[in-house]
């Protein structure tokens, strides 16, 4: 079937963010210029060693005032939130009348990764052009099949540029494979996002 065409100021309803090697402080420069509360809930998975996902969360919401939190199995991702994956566990969302439920699982990894990217952006497709895909910095391809799934699907997809990733692997292959409708820094990323809120115009 033809992917649906984007609703016309179809309100966001999620955003999903992947990131690998250099993702932190990308994230850290979009989070901490969103408005906040944030209109959307914001699911994030990073690429990171085990343990330091506790302190990733700190880092972070110190960074962004927003509300930081490690997802939990079965929640309703709430606006204003931002969600990062567990250590050792996908993040899905599915959509239960418009609103993302999170679903963590143990299924094998991808890309060599688990949380991995692309089980994040497969789900997220699902919402349509009520989604936005954004892939930031890393090594490999992880999320970028995935990123052209939601594109797809009508969601707006973004990679960040080659001048600012550190590393230039996921969102390159994102950007070869024609999957971002915006190649952009993290700080125009943030402007973007901000964009498709209500009350930003």
């Amino acid at each position: 079937a033809p992917a649906p065409a984007p609703v016309a100021g179809a309100e966001l309803r999620l955003v999903a963010i992947g990131a690998s090697t250099g993702g932190p402080l990308a994230l850290h420069t979009i989070l901490a210029r969103l408005k906040h509360p944030f209109a959307a809930p914001i699911l994030v998975v990073q690429h990171i060693s085990p343990g330091f996902v506790a302190g990733l969360v700190e880092w972070l919401g110190r960074g962004c005032g927003g509300a930081v939190r490690v997802a939990g199995h079965g929640e309703l991702a709430l606006a204003g939130n931002i969600y990062l994956a567990p250590d050792d566990a996908h993040m899905t969302v599915r959509s239960e009348g418009g609103v993302a439920r999170i679903v963590l699982s143990t299924a094998p990894p991808e890309h060599g990764a688990r949380p991995a990217v692309a089980n994040l952006f497969r789900s997220a497709a699902a919402f349509g052009p009520r989604a936005a895909g954004v892939l930031l910095t890393g090594m490999g391809r992880d999320g970028a099949q995935e990123l052209k799934t939601m594109q797809e699907a009508g969601a707006l997809t973004i990679a960040q540029d080659s001048d600012s990733a550190i590393v230039n692997g996921m969102p390159g292959e994102a950007v070869r494979l024609g999957a971002a409708r915006h190649v952009l820094a993290p700080e125009a990323i943030a402007g973007l996002l901000n964009s498709l809120t209500p009350g930003a115009r």
